[in-house]
């Protein structure tokens, strides 16, 4: 079979096989965490698969508004995949190698056209897959709008692919070049502001001045810059953490508490593993820089390495407030005590061994995370037994 006119084109074939193999790099950096996801949640993540498509048929059956609000919501989840992978499709590499070239506006929007659509296909099959379920189920919801459900699930497909390939193109756009303010002050000599304030301190107030400033420098900053999502990343898991906790102990009576508690165990030992490892890629990318500077570096990366404990230990004082900060309600709430507390020690113990057991290997490592996962939701379980 002889291999279309358009699909020859180099800069085409370029960017499919990038798009290939980023793929490939993304299924080879899962693999090792796959066996143990489906060992521990392969139930959870059947049931998620059924209700992938749930959304966009619900959809039929509720007024416009809230029709819209469920479309617009199945149209985000259908381009996350481009949007949390568009670095790997797209990398900051290949785009200053591209950007200078002469590529034609439709050659260009071809190409993201069909890098988004290697992406939403196999998501499609997925897609396919749930419908097929609901369709076999044959709820009583479904049967009087099953065909007004299934446009609404293949538009909302079709839309997802135009957004991921809206994505892919402000990717590919070329960055304005920054403009200057006219009253910007004069180059000088550089004296960090910190330093100025910690050179009348004392020597320990100085030093601690001085690590905490670098900190924020070197570690702080950088995770929130350019196209660095480290920073938002912590963010979304500290609050949604902290809401799923609040949830879990209010138990509303639609959804069991044990799924509240998994939601809070699985966000809470993200936040930190996440957090470990965006510090030590920072620290591996700092190590034969700073190797030269005359600071005691070794030092401030342990400082690192522990502030990323910080997050989960507001978490867990967050649910020792509303456990243990009142024992006066323990007996109306109806929950326990005992079980809160030993919650809060395990989860203590793990957050711990994430930061401290570094020669573990990525197996190990995810074996842990996925361990300390089901524990602490066998724990929270009991919390009102």
């Amino acid at each position: 079979m002889s291999i279309p006119t358009p699909f020859r084109t180099p800069y085409l074939r370029f960017r499919i096989r990038m798009a290939h193999q980023a793929m490939l790099q993304f299924v080879a950096s899962f693999k090792t965490s796959l066996e143990y996801i489906l060992l521990g949640f392969g139930q959870v993540l059947v049931g998620l698969i059924a209700c992938l498509a749930l959304p966009g048929l619900f959809a039929a059956t509720r007024p416009w508004p809230q029709a819209l609000g469920l479309f617009a919501g199945q149209t985000l989840i259908a381009s996350a995949p481009v949007w949390l992978l568009r670095k790997r499709l797209l990398p900051a590499q290949a785009l200053l190698w591209c950007r200078p070239l002469p590529i034609p506006a439709r050659l260009q929007w071809g190409a993201n056209i069909a890098v988004a659509g290697m992406i939403i296909v196999p998501l499609s099959m997925a897609y396919a897959i749930s419908t097929t379920i609901w369709l076999y189920q044959w709820p009583d919801w479904l049967q009087p709008v099953a065909p007004q459900a299934l446009l609404l699930t293949v538009g909302s497909l079709l839309l997802g692919w135009i957004v991921s390939t809206l994505v892919l193109a402000q990717r590919c756009r070329m960055p304005a070049a920054a403009r200057l303010a006219p009253d910007r002050p004069a180059p000088g000599p550089y004296v960090p502001a910190a330093l100025r304030r910690g050179a009348s301190a004392g020597a320990p107030a100085q030093r601690a001045r001085t690590a905490l400033y670098h900190w924020r420098q070197l570690f702080w900053l950088p995770f929130w810059r350019a196209e660095n999502v480290v920073g938002i990343q912590q963010t979304v898991l500290l609050l949604g953490a902290a809401l799923g906790i609040a949830v879990w102990l209010w138990h509303p009576p639609v959804v069991p508490p044990a799924l509240w508690g998994f939601n809070a165990a699985i966000l809470l030992m993200l936040l930190t593993d996440r957090g470990d490892k965006a510090v030590t890629e920072q620290i591996a990318l700092l190590r034969p820089v700073a190797a030269a500077w005359p600071v005691r570096i070794e030092r401030l990366f342990r400082f690192a390495r522990v502030s990323t404990l910080l997050p989960g230990l507001a978490v867990m004082a967050w649910f020792a407030l509303l456990t243990l900060g009142h024992l006066g309600r323990a007996s109306s709430a109806g929950y326990s005590t005992t079980v809160a507390t030993v919650w809060l020690c395990f989860a203590g113990v793990a957050q711990v061994a994430i930061i401290s057991l570094r020669r573990l290997s990525v197996r190990g490592r995810v074996g842990l995370v996925i361990s300390a996962i089901i524990i602490l939701t066998a724990i929270g379980s009991e919390l009102w037994n």
